[in-house]
């Protein structure tokens, strides 16, 4: 890993203005988060590469500058389950502050990635003398704590399809791209990560894309998935609408 900082060694220009952009420091002026003691501004992840794992201890805020980075457990077994798809602007972190913990969880890179750190040390001081960043905190957890107990009730009561349609519908809001035949995941996710995401098997997930297919909710061009109607694809997050 590789820890460019500017010649100065202040921060880079363009992480400045990438850090500007995460809600939490919105409150800040540029110079106030140049003046942060960030850790490792900034490293870099290449595809695949793992750079937290379970052995790692101690609480550090992570905030994704650029590209894209998958948290996952596994089991014993070796079977993994993708906790969240991280994307560019993201705050992420062994913190009980950030509310997504990484104990007993890796972070991979899923597509060339930098990665900047702060130790929970220095956002408790940062809170303390800018409390707008601590409402801003609050906001977040309340989000997140939101889309855990929704994800947490697909998996427990919903059938792969709906759960499948759910995270569909949630990569639509997050990373898709609008066009004139509706929207397109900007991310080519192969079975087996998508059934990561959702809790289920590869071959579980791979019948329902064809159920969803075969109802018009998605199409798939070029292992790309495609939706022509956010309403039907919201309604499709129902078990129900599986069996008129």
């Amino acid at each position: 890993m590789s820890v460019p900082v500017g010649d100065s060694g202040r921060v880079r220009a363009d992480d400045l203005k990438t850090l500007s952009l995460v809600d939490v420091f919105e409150p800040l002026s540029l110079e106030e988060i140049g003046r942060i003691n960030w850790r490792h501004l900034t490293t870099h992840v290449e595809r695949g590469e793992i750079f937290y794992t379970p052995m790692d201890l101690g609480e550090t805020l992570f905030i994704l500058l650029k590209g894209r980075i998958r948290l996952y457990k596994k089991s014993p077994e070796g079977r993994e389950l993708t906790l969240a798809v991280v994307q560019s602007g993201t705050l992420f972190g062994e913190m009980a502050l950030t509310g997504q913990r990484l104990r007993n969880s890796y972070a991979e890179g899923m597509e060339p990635s930098e990665v900047a750190a702060l130790c929970r040390a220095d956002l408790e001081r940062l809170i303390m003398e800018k409390p707008r960043v601590g409402l801003q905190m609050v906001h977040l957890l309340s989000g997140r704590l939101a889309a855990y107990e929704e994800r947490l009730e697909g998996l427990g009561l919903k059938e792969v399809p709906a759960r499948l349609a759910g995270t569909l519908l949630h990569l639509v809001h997050e990373e898709g791209v609008r066009g004139p035949e509706g929207y397109k995941i900007s991310t080519r996710y192969t079975h087996q990560e998508l059934a990561s995401m959702i809790g289920s098997n590869r071959e579980a997930v791979t019948r329902a894309i064809a159920t969803l297919r075969e109802r018009g909710v998605i199409e798939t061009r070029r292992r790309y998935v495609h939706a022509r109607d956010l309403g039907c694809l919201e309604k499709a997050t129902e078990d129900s609408f599986y069996h008129r």
